[in-house]
């Protein structure tokens, strides 16, 4: 088991999501990074879905009841056992009884831990993601949660060692417009490529909100709801464009200006972390 001394901010239980169901309701969810998690486990020895923890703003304390091997992805943090410091990217033997902590990042958002063994809480749809939205899947990690560690899996991959990319300054998105851009002004799009965004606090696994010129609609309608996507860049009635993430909802009632092709770089996107769109490449 580990026992969860402090959880942090905001830390969840995550896998590679559950595809293939979005026809029911259910969105994939899942990791934010699936790359950074994947590598997590793949520097202990586990298959690239085993479940593992998102850790946002790092501050996690957990003690491991018995030893096992764990690898950090994501964000540059200070990483501990003990007294004995570890490196973002490498694995780190703990042994039982140790207690390991994670500080919060020095630039970025989110960090990736795997478990030799995996995290084994019960799967829901084939998954053991936690989706913040619906409520599927464990709940969000919290101080004195007991998280169970699934059976040894063997030794690991011949890499020991992952690189930590650096944090931009500025994302830049490649945006593909519609399907609903013609419920917009002319110059609607034209601002949304052409204007710097910022990400705003109220952000999450859901949505990554962005603060910027208006998009001014000329359609005044209402939509009836329509499938979204992850990436969709849907404009609420304020203007503001809001970038659905990982557990965005299967639905929506305002319309998409466009989909981003990769939103994987908002996954380490602080508030006020400047967001630029373009074009895709012809």
């Amino acid at each position: 088991m580990i026992e969860v001394l402090r959880a942090g901010p905001a830390t969840t239980v995550q896998d590679l999501g559950r595809p293939g169901y979005a026809h029911l309701g259910v969105p994939r969810s899942g990791a934010l990074d699936p790359a950074a998690l994947a590598l997590a486990n793949r520097l202990v020895g586990n298959p690239p879905a085993a479940a593992g923890l998102e850790i946002t703003l790092g501050g996690a304390e957990l003690r491991f009841t018995r030893a096992a091997t764990v690898a950090l992805t994501g964000a540059d943090v200070e990483v501990r056992t003990g007294q004995r410091p570890g490196d973002v990217g490498r694995p780190l033997s703990v042994p039982a009884g140790a207690v390991l902590r994670i500080g919060p990042p020095r630039a970025g958002l989110r960090n990736w831990l795997a478990v030799s063994g995996g995290i084994a809480v019960a799967p829901v749809l084939g998954s053991r993601a936690t989706d913040t939205l619906s409520g599927l899947g464990p709940p969000p990690v919290r101080d004195g949660d007991h998280l169970p560690i699934g059976p040894w899996p063997g030794h690991p991959a011949p890499v020991d060692h992952g690189v930590v990319p650096a944090v931009p300054a500025e994302l830049r998105l490649t945006l593909r417009p519609g399907p609903r851009a013609d419920w917009f002004t002319a110059d609607a799009l034209d601002r949304l490529l052409g204007t710097a965004y910022t990400v705003s606090p109220v952000s999450n696994r859901v949505g990554a909100r962005l603060v910027g010129a208006l998009l001014p609609r000329a359609v005044a309608g209402e939509l009836p709801s329509e499938g979204v996507v992850l990436g969709a860049v849907q404009v609420p009635a304020d203007g503001q464009p809001l970038i659905f993430l990982a557990d965005h909802p299967t639905t929506g009632g305002y319309p998409v200006i466009g989909v981003v092709d990769d939103v994987t770089g908002l996954a380490q996107a602080r508030p006020g972390t400047t967001v630029t769109f373009h074009g895709p490449q012809r």
